[in-house]
């Protein structure tokens, strides 16, 4: 064989580098083109880009909270993790290019949620502007959570999202004017107080960088770190808004539902990590450290009781257990709080297998259907003195979230497992939406538990049989469900936030036709003749109008609507390789 002139192989190797560069030039090129012309680019540049400085006027509340002196101060700091974050998986799917066809229909859902938000603001604006919720049939207001504007600081990152920049910038306005130095109430709920209010503050200032926002949430920060002002430095459940200013200390609870103070670490992390101040994160650490090192000591290890002790530290002793509502979002921010800190605290992970796995073997049942869907469904338990399980078999439309943390949770562990629990359980409160003639999941119901995840057949006797023993069986609800306790729809979000979390995570559209399909029958049913939204008292009954409450929510603002609209933005909007999502629907910026 002859062998190649050492020209030729000069020139070959020179033609193979340029080559190599021209390729390596094209993908970062086409790369930063996506980048600069990406939808989230463009909403960045129309809401951020020339701020006046007329909206930079910040009112300071009249009490200094960081003023305050502590009976019972922190002692030695819990460091903020810092340092370089580990490399986590990535969480959304890859998804296709749209053709323009789906593209223009996509679109047009989009329009349309972001329509009945606009149309729902108008109306808090005209008739409860700065207040805390607006009543939407009467159109008066409630001052529920303290009178600090509850649905205009849960609704800010909404505005942002939606692109609405003249609403956005009249509300970061108002904001400057809210005085945390004041309550309408004696006593400052302190989980409320964080995911609606803190959360909003935050989620808008890492959208947005105002600097109005920044100081309004280390204002609160610093109101709800008064909460730790105890003798053991766990927080109380409501803080007495004149004792707490005096700083002479306050009274820990004796017993709280665990999802009170097991829900303020993303919140007070994200805080820390944007002030560069560990107080906040040391004292939800403390907090946590009392959950981890109780978890598997429990009488179903892996899971904690509905009710808990912050008072004797004591989150191990009862015998109830539930992934619903009293628990809910303490489970909810453990895979959370793991991202956020960028994997560097390993016990957020830990924390979030055991439990994961307990619930998997212990709370979650695949119900009896006449055509036998392959479904999931979350529910409570009590232990007995021995040991033995007994499950309940009843839901509630606030356990849906649940299928949105087994997905999210099985990317950021790579357990595929998880991803089609996930899926089950979203497709579960799907189904309860499709099932009842309103097209609306009730609050709470009862179905019937297969004896496995595989072994399940329709049995006619056997559901007679379970439902004759429940007292609230009506003959008008739909076979396959036992009851339905609490036939309202409150306007809540959870079924539809699982729905976002599987499209983002597999890229099907089946999840924004599922999505679509709640959307049109809440859209409808909750509409009132003021053309607002309100909450229903019963839709498991078909009517030309469902009767209503005189109540809006203001987390339809902040989560129900951002939810359906991300469901119909593209992947890059709220990307979840970027954002944690906190139990409000607040996106935290992660660090990297």
């Amino acid at each position: 064989m002859s062998k190649m002139h050492p020209q030729v192989r000069k020139y070959r190797r020179t033609l193979i580098l340029l080559t190599g560069a021209l390729v390596i030039w094209w993908i970062l090129s086409s790369s930063l083109k996506s980048l600069v012309n990406s939808e989230f680019t463009k909403l960045e540049r129309h809401m951020n880009s020339e701020v006046p400085s007329t909206l930079s006027i910040i009112n300071r509340s009249s009490f200094n909270w960081s003023n305050v002196s502590f009976r019972f101060p922190a002692g030695d700091m819990i460091p903020l993790p810092t340092g370089k974050s580990r490399q986590l998986p990535s969480i959304q799917a890859r998804f296709r290019a749209e053709t323009s066809s789906a593209k223009e229909k996509r679109e047009a859902k989009r329009l349309e949620v972001k329509e009945v938000f606009l149309n729902d603001w108008k109306a808090y604006k005209k008739y409860a502007w700065m207040k805390d919720a607006l009543s939407p049939i009467s159109g008066g207001f409630l001052d529920q959570f303290s009178g600090w504007a509850a649905t205009l600081v849960d609704s800010l990152d909404t505005l942002w999202i939606l692109g609405l920049r003249e609403e956005f910038d009249e509300a970061v306005t108002a904001v400057a004017n809210i005085d945390f130095g004041i309550s309408s109430s004696s006593r400052v709920n302190i989980f409320e107080t964080n995911i609606r209010y803190l959360g909003g503050l935050l989620a808008a200032y890492d959208l947005s960088k105002r600097e109005i926002l920044l100081t309004k949430a280390i204002e609160l920060g610093d109101l709800l770190y008064s909460a730790f002002n105890t003798e053991n430095r766990m927080p109380v459940d409501f803080i007495e808004f004149k004792t707490a200013k005096t700083g002479e200390g306050l009274t820990v609870e004796s017993s709280v539902v665990s999802a009170s103070p097991g829900t303020l670490s993303l919140e007070m992390t994200r805080l820390s990590q944007i002030t560069g101040n560990s107080k906040y994160y040391d004292a939800i650490a403390r907090v946590m450290d009392v959950f981890y090192r109780g978890q598997n000591q429990t009488s179903l290890p892996g899971l904690w009781p509905k009710y808990v002790s912050m008072s004797a530290q004591d989150v191990t002793s009862g015998d109830q257990y539930t992934l619903g509502g009293c628990a809910d979002s303490l489970y909810e921010y453990l895979p959370k709080e793991y991202a956020l800190l960028g994997g560097r605290e390993l016990k957020y992970e830990m924390m979030s297998r055991g439990f994961l796995e307990t619930a998997k073997n212990n709370l979650l049942f695949r119900p009896m259907l006449p055509k036998n869907e392959p479904i999931l469904i979350a529910s409570s338990a009590s232990v007995s003195s021995i040991g033995e399980v007994s499950l309940d078999e009843e839901t509630e439309h606030l356990a849906c979230y649940l299928g949105g943390v087994y997905a999210l949770s099985g990317k950021l562990f790579d357990k595929p497992e998880y991803v089609k629990i996930g899926t089950k359980l979203s497709l579960g409160c799907v189904y309860a939406y499709r099932s009842f003639p309103t097209g609306m999941m009730p609050e709470r119901i009862n179905m019937v538990a297969c004896k496995s995840f595989e072994d399940c057949e329709w049995d006619g006797a056997r559901f007679d049989k379970e439902k004759n023993k429940q007292r609230e069986w009506k003959d008008h609800i739909p076979l396959g469900f036992t009851t339905a306790k609490d036939p309202r729809y409150i306007l809540r979000p959870e079924a539809i936030e699982s729905v976002f979390i599987m499209y983002r995570i597999t890229g099907k559209p089946i999840w924004q036709d599922l999505g679509w399909e709640m959307f049109m029958a809440i859209v409808n049913g909750t509409k009132t003749e003021m053309g607002t939204h309100a909450a229903v008292k019963d839709v498991t009954r078909a009517a030309e109008a469902l009767p209503q409450d005189d109540y809006m929510e203001s987390f339809w603002l902040a989560e129900t609507l951002k939810y359906f609209y991300l469901l119909f933005s593209t992947p890059d909007i709220i990307s979840l390789d970027d954002y944690v999502l906190n139990t409000e629907a607040h996106p935290f910026l992660r660090p990297k």
